[in-house]
């Protein structure tokens, strides 16, 4: 095994009395690292999309007066829970109905408690579950007013499970409190009632590996390896935690002791430490990357682990970043040569590499070459957008509009993003003209596009005709000097004796 180190005591203990107690066959190679997903459902706020809103269901109007009460200033005579009683009795709350309120009620703060006391007042006619607390934790941890997120929790031991769990870990490692979710693991079945078990676990490691806190995702592992002892997958998360954080030593040792201790290293481990590695040789030299990815993959096949698409993703990926996309493409007609077939990833990864390199009809080829392996898929709104910008960086817009015409004949339908980044992009040009008919488009469309004032780039303005003065032509240096010789030819010749038989025929 190329990387070696010692284990630590307390671990090798650990492993020894598990491994000796359990069939080696207990032990499941992970999922590929690439396709981690959270393990729980947990609730997300709608985030408007680069180019366009993401579709959601149309607001209820019964959603909308809910917001405006929660919006208004509170009275002195009546608390909300009356003033929403006499207005809202008659309705009937749902969990879609809840989550509506709470987005369209994003500035109403600590009032959005009061609405979840008033919720709460209503069973049995309606029961709060573990997802309508989960969007109310979820709402409240947008704002990091995590003291409120311990009274919701309170009033919802016995009833908060998973969906709950995942929206509280996720929103304090989000907001950096990566000690206080490590902590709210230890305490929540005693205070909650929330069982731990593995999956949780794996969440919480996930989640700490995915931001950066691989530090505070190992300790928790060690700590609670009596109870729940670490497997593959555990392991694997933990390296590539550390790899998102840049310590590559750290994963190294890490992988050391996973061998050490029984387990294998797979392409997951080793596809997190080749990224760390090209990631920090772009930052401190990138004409080393090359060469010292080359090493890894040389350890990789001396340890007996097979390349895999993900591996040949990190590395097409790496090298499009330092605009090496010759490179890339060689390394991507060569990925059959190790059984691997591109995917999605790598097709996107391209398209946009070979777009900046102003490459746009072998950036073409590339997306029709992506439809024809199936991903055509993947070619959503998002990364169309994506195509469209780097065109328009490059000042390449009349290409950019073909793009616009296909990903149109494609079923994407262009957001308030897209057509502002064209109609900006053309007055910037000086084609106002095309750039109303995009704009009378898009209003016929639906898209709510606001009139601005856009410039024209000095760049591509129209220079006035320099009108030219009619007059003594003013000559240069060497004009003057041509002149110069010519009048002094003369004035030497006129001094030559004329050949007699000249002179007689001029008689």
């Amino acid at each position: 095994m190329p990387i070696s180190l010692r284990l630590s005591p307390h671990l090798r203990r650990l492993l020894h009395r598990t491994l000796s107690s359990q069939p080696p066959h207990t032990l499941h190679p992970p999922p590929p690292f690439q396709t981690l997903k959270p393990f729980f459902p947990f609730p997300t706020f709608a985030k408007p999309y680069s180019s366009q809103p993401q579709p959601q269901p149309q607001n209820d109007p019964i959603a909308l007066s809910l917001s405006s009460e929660l919006l208004k200033q509170p009275s002195e005579s009546l608390s909300l829970s009356q003033r929403l009683d006499l207005s809202f009795s008659h309705i009937t709350l749902t969990p879609q109905l809840i989550l509506q309120v709470l987005n369209n009620s994003a500035l109403a703060g600590r009032t959005n408690l009061d609405f979840f006391k008033w919720v709460s007042s209503k069973s049995p006619d309606f029961a709060v579950n573990d997802e309508v607390f989960s969007y109310f934790v979820d709402y409240f941890g947008r704002r990091k007013d995590f003291k409120v997120i311990d009274d919701v929790l309170v009033e919802g031991k016995g009833v908060i499970s998973s969906k709950t769990f995942a929206s509280l870990v996720d929103r304090l490692i989000r907001a950096g409190r990566a000690t206080q979710a490590v902590s709210f693991f230890e305490k929540m079945e005693k205070e909650y009632g929330i069982v731990r078990d593995r999956e949780k676990l794996n969440y919480v490691v996930f989640k700490l590996c995915e931001n950066g806190y691989a530090n505070y995702a190992e300790k928790m592992v060690k700590s609670l390896a009596n109870e729940f002892f670490p497997d593959e997958y555990v392991c694997d998360m933990l390296i590539k935690g550390w790899c998102v954080d840049g310590k590559l030593e750290e994963a190294k040792r890490l992988a050391r002791e996973m061998y050490r201790g029984g387990f294998e290293i797979g392409p997951t481990a080793y596809n997190a430490i080749l990224d760390c590695v090209c990631k920090l040789c772009r930052e401190k030299d990138p004409f080393r990357l090359q060469s010292e990815a080359e090493n890894l993959l040389v350890d990789m096949d001396a340890a007996g682990v097979p390349r895999n698409t993900e591996t040949f993703n990190v590395l097409i990926s790496n090298l499009c970043k330092i605009r090496k996309t010759e490179e890339a493409m060689k390394l991507f007609s060569r990925m059959g040569e190790w059984g691997c077939y591109a995917d999605a990833t790598t097709f996107l990864v391209l398209t946009r590499s070979l777009y900046q390199a102003a490459r746009v009809g072998e950036g073409d080829e590339m997306i029709d070459r992506m439809k024809s392996a199936g991903f055509g898929d993947a070619l959503d709104k998002q990364e169309y957008y994506g195509f469209l910008k780097i065109l328009c960086g490059i000042e390449r817009v009349d290409h950019a509009l073909s793009v616009f015409r296909k990903m149109k004949k494609d079923g994407c339908t262009p957001g308030v993003k897209s057509y502002e980044l064209f109609i900006g992009k053309l007055y910037a040009h000086g084609r106002a003209e095309k750039a109303s008919n995009l704009f009378n488009e898009a209003v016929r469309n639906g898209v709510e596009i606001e009139r601005k004032e856009y410039k024209v780039d000095p760049r591509f303005m129209e220079k006035p005709k320099v009108v030219k003065k009619k007059g003594k032509k003013r000559l240069t240096l060497p004009e003057k000097m041509v002149l110069k010789r010519k009048k002094l030819r003369k004035i030497r010749l006129s001094y030559v004796k004329k050949p007699k038989k000249m002179m007689r025929q001029a008689l």
